[in-house]
């Protein structure tokens, strides 16, 4: 009888021992589906929260957003905008980055070093715009500094080309993981065609693009995402192919359809 019951129990606990393996070996599965589930809620979230802070100050504040002056003069932002220094130093730092042919752009810290930080300003936190594309059900926050931290909370502007903010003679270059930790991020920009729309929010207005191209380059091709004179682009970039280390760089190019200021 003991040997019986002996025999029987090491059934019992040999039945366990494989359901716990078969748990945790479906909990290792299921993982990265479900964290990415998980982050890409989060991303969204804090996407959501940026639009209705804008959308709330808009109706608050009512601002009047920089008009042009007549002749060549550039515009100036008038007593009612809303957070002026930081509105003419980044307009002032997208001429300078463009008269300076982006010289600064030579390394990995200069990219990834924020032009600006936003706490500096009064502002709570450092998420800058919401880029929206909707042929892809993307809606991301958007930093300035492509550091890691950056990447993984959005997307990312990379610093020494254009802020997101408009203007003639500007290239904002926007970096996204091509997906990451299960989360989709910029892993379907391949999937964008000719005329897709792509918008950003910033803290003053919502600049509408539409695609015009894609490109695969090196990761040192840095000519590919220099301004172009005469023109106001916006490029996403991310890693190609998807999880091989990023061994090249997938461009979208985009292009602004028009040069009037637009409310969110």
């Amino acid at each position: 009888m003991p040997g019986r019951r002996n025999r029987g129990f090491g059934k019992t606990l040999a039945v366990i021992l494989s359901l716990l393996l078969f748990l945790a070996g479906l909990t290792v599965y299921l993982y990265p589906t479900a964290n990415g589930i998980l982050r890409d809620r989060i991303l969204r979230y804090d996407a959501e929260q940026f639009l209705s802070f804008v959308h709330t100050e808009n109706a608050e504040k009512s601002p009047q957003l920089p008009v042009p002056l007549p002749e060549e003069t550039e515009p100036v932002p008038e007593a009612s905008v809303k957070y002026p220094q930081l509105w003419q130093q980044m307009r002032s730092y997208n001429e300078s980055i463009y008269a300076s042919g982006q010289a600064g752009l030579s390394d990995e810290s200069s990219y990834e070093t924020p032009a600006f930080v936003l706490s500096d300003y009064g502002l709570e936190s450092e998420v800058f715009a919401v880029l929206s594309i909707p042929a892809i059900d993307l809606e991301m926050p958007l930093y300035l500094g492509a550091t890691r931290q950056h990447m993984a909370d959005g997307t990312a502007h990379m610093s020494q080309t254009s802020l997101p903010i408009g203007g003639d003679n500007t290239n904002c270059v926007i970096a996204g993981h091509r997906g990451w930790k299960g989360a989709a991020y910029f892993l379907n920009i391949p999937n964008l065609k000719k005329g897709d729309i792509v918008t950003i929010t910033n803290l003053w207005e919502t600049l509408t693009y539409e695609v015009v191209g894609a490109k695969i380059i090196t990761p040192y091709d840095v000519e590919s995402i220099h301004i172009q004179p005469g023109r106001e682009l916006l490029t996403l970039l991310t890693c190609h192919p998807p999880a091989t280390g990023g061994r090249e760089r997938y461009l979208v190019f985009c292009e602004r359809i028009t040069t009037e200021l637009e409310v969110p």
